[in-house]
């Protein structure tokens, strides 16, 4: 009896030390995976993002993609848990187009929109007939000719909406030669076109200074700009997801914004806007 006394309590020792060893950083008693399908993984955010989440018991592995319809192909199919590299007019195409139960959970950035060129200096310098990369993706390339309309080269008809394509210009004084590219070739189009309207992310994967490089940059601060809200996007049947919830609160946190900023140099601008606006907007394109 003695010696069936001494192994229950050697077997109930070994198993509470097994049960802490499962403990998380948070005191929850596993840990919380999740799959966040990314476009990008170099420099600080991701990283600190990922530390941040496992001291609270949230085990982050990023899926990184180098297409942007993947992340939410994999995301529909449940190959990732959420994804983070897109604004809500481009998650919104996506979902229509393909009879996706997606929505957005939370705001990251807003990363404005350049034109850039590696052969002239200012926007005033394009010449009749010069070629103009844009992204072909439904809602980029609607963005695209807006920033060309704001900078005054083009005119749009009143039915362009947010999903508009070259066919909607209805004035182009200098016949510019406006070339759809794939978004991630737009950087590598310089040399043969006079300029190319690049995507923030884009921009700052190539090497540029998304604030200094741009010879005409989108005004972050123009309401006309909330569609191009970045977020987080997840499953509608886990939308309240608290884990999930809980990363995207961690984004917004001093350290990370400081990590975004120089990640970025200073191209990107975290904003906060509620999930609710987000949501809204989304349904509302």
């Amino acid at each position: 009896m003695k010696k069936l006394a001494k192994l229950f309590i050697v077997l109930l020792a070994v198993w509470a030390l097994a049960a802490c060893g499962n403990e998380s950083a948070s005191g929850d008693s596993k840990t919380v995976k999740v799959k966040i399908g990314v476009t990008g993984t170099d420099g600080e955010v991701w990283p600190l993002l990922k530390e941040k989440a496992k001291k609270e018991g949230i085990d982050i592995e990023l899926v990184e993609f180098s297409d942007y319809t993947l992340p939410n192909q994999a995301l529909a199919n449940k190959e990732i848990d959420i994804n983070s590299f897109q604004h809500i007019a481009f998650l919104s195409q996506f979902a229509k187009e393909n009879n996706a139960d997606l929505e957005p959970i939370g705001a990251t950035v807003i990363a404005p929109m350049g034109i850039y060129s590696e052969k002239i200096k200012d926007i005033k310098e394009l010449k009749k007939g010069d070629k103009i990369a844009i992204p072909d993706d439904p809602s980029n390339q609607a963005r695209a000719l807006k920033l060309l309309e704001s900078a005054g080269l083009i005119k749009l008809s009143d039915d362009f909406g947010l999903f508009g394509d070259p066919t909607k210009i209805v004035e182009n004084p200098k016949d510019l030669d406006i070339y759809p590219v794939v978004a991630q070739q737009t950087p590598r189009v310089l040399p043969d076109v006079a300029a190319s309207v690049i995507n923030n992310g884009v921009a700052g994967q190539a090497g540029f200074d998304p604030v200094k490089d741009p010879i005409y940059l989108e005004d972050a601060d123009d309401e006309s700009v909330l569609p191009y809200v970045n977020v987080f996007a997840a499953r509608s049947e886990d939308a309240d997801n608290e884990t999930y919830k809980r990363i995207v609160e961690l984004y917004h946190e001093a350290d990370m914004i400081k990590a975004v900023e120089a990640d970025t140099n200073g191209g990107s601008i975290v904003v906060d806007t509620p999930k609710e606006e987000l949501v809204k907007q989304f349904k509302g394109l």
